[in-house]
């Protein structure tokens, strides 16, 4: 035991980052848990949108979704999803995949897209950013908005 102490004592800053690390990983942990929606990668979304009647919706910002989105992507900004979300109702049992950038955006607005009651929804892990890694396409094209 005065070892360990001798030791946390000598590489206090080792220790520190070890705590905060395990206290992140902790957090993680139980956030996935506790969710209730799934998490996919884009070769998922792919495999959903290829078995399934399937909706994406952009969270994005309008200048981020011109420059380039899913085929057929819904756009509803993240901050005027909850008043949107009516929109897309009819999708309410059916899979809705959500995308944002790079996926910081799309916790936040499948937590929203729950509490309206849609029963399946799935966050792309990586948003726009891993889709475009994939190397799949993307269109500037707008039909739906």
């Amino acid at each position: 035991m005065t070892r360990l102490l001798e030791f946390l004592g000598n590489h206090w800053m080792m220790a520190g980052a070890l705590l905060v690390v395990t206290v992140l990983l902790i957090q993680d942990l139980l956030e996935s848990l506790f969710r209730k929606h799934k998490v996919l990668t884009p070769a998922g979304a792919v495999q959903l949108m290829n078995t399934e009647d399937t909706l994406v919706v952009d969270v994005r910002e309008p200048a981020e979704f011109a420059e380039g989105h899913i085929e057929g992507a819904y756009h509803i900004p993240l901050g005027k999803l909850e008043e949107r979300a009516s929109e897309i109702a009819q999708y309410k049992e059916k899979p809705v995949i959500v995308t944002c950038q790079q996926g910081t955006r799309s916790p936040s607005a499948c937590k929203t897209l729950t509490k309206q009651g849609f029963s399946r929804i799935y966050e792309m892990r990586g948003g726009m950013l891993a889709w475009r890694d994939a190397h799949y396409p993307v269109t500037r094209k707008r039909k739906k908005s």
